[in-house]
């Protein structure tokens, strides 16, 4: 049992023939799950938004642990998932201060449980652990502090649905016209015809969410629209790159027709700081 919740590097998904490039009839009912069970979190208690996010956090620690062992890089678990909880349990405490003191405990916990292994390869567990934990942990606790401003649901919906609207829209023009690749050598499948589809997905979810709900001045909306595009693009292009390097397809393949977790939080992680600082200036 506790082999098989070891980390370990990913399968290599099924191959898919579809032009969409993924299962629709998996991944639309996966989709509609995730996005079900965050709006019961915040509209029930907000309390369990943050749960999930500490779950959602060591689940991405520990795919991301697995893909590292690619490249025969150990990252220690354990000491991560510790960490990551109580980065997320200070930072709904304390704030983002209480949760940046949770990280740089946490990363001094790490470093002396790779040097009390005492492996060879103990410099680069160490540097790969410090890596998972700012990016996934530190990133996550961003979402966390989302609850303490003003019309908190309605902020986590910001952060869920403008990565969302980019992912669809430059999914859907993709699909339908893509034929100019933005980096081929990282991301393939990646258009410009796509990006522009995340624009105007993004800029329509936005002047809804901003300006019409929220009540925000107008060019706020294209802030915040332009902003999601460039993190969640950026937060994907970010994660092929390391999945190339590692040599791994997806990090996963817990969520049927998306891939693992890391594969459906890259672009929220990456948007998270931008939209609270945003939204809180």
């Amino acid at each position: 049992m506790f082999e098989r919740l070891a980390p370990h590097p990913p399968q290599p998904p099924a191959k898919s023939t579809s032009k969409a490039g993924r299962n629709l009839k998996a991944a639309v009912p996966t989709a509609v799950v995730l996005l079900g069970l965050v709006a019961l979190s915040v509209l029930w208690r907000m309390e369990l938004f943050a749960v999930l996010v500490a779950v959602a956090i060591c689940i991405g620690l520990w795919e991301i642990a697995g893909a590292f062992l690619a490249r025969n890089v150990r990252i220690p678990v354990v000491p991560q998932w510790v960490g990551a909880i109580t980065m997320v349990a200070a930072t709904w405490i304390e704030g983002l201060g209480g949760g940046l003191i949770a990280f740089l405990l946490s990363v001094a916990a790490v470093f002396l449980w790779c040097v009390i292994d005492g492996s060879e390869r103990a410099p680069r567990d160490v540097l790969a652990a410090i890596f998972a934990l700012a990016w996934i942990a530190l990133l996550g606790c961003f979402a966390v502090a989302l609850a303490f401003l003003n019309d908190p649901v309605w902020m986590v919906t910001l952060l869920i649905l403008m990565p969302v609207a980019n992912d669809t829209g430059g999914w859907a023009f993709g699909v339908l016209w893509g034929k100019h690749p933005m980096s081929p050598s990282i991301s393939p499948k990646k258009s410009w015809e796509g990006f522009a589809g995340s624009v105007v997905c993004a800029l329509a979810v936005a002047l809804v969410l901003v300006y019409g709900v929220l009540g925000q001045p107008w060019y706020l909306a294209l802030i915040v629209a332009f902003a999601a595009v460039a993190c969640s693009t950026l937060g994907d292009l970010c994660e092929s790159l390391l999945k190339r390097d590692l040599g791994v397809k997806d990090m996963g393949s817990i969520f049927p027709g998306h891939g693992g977790m890391m594969d459906r939080i890259d672009s929220i992680l990456m948007w998270a700081p931008f939209c609270y600082l945003i939204m809180s200036w």
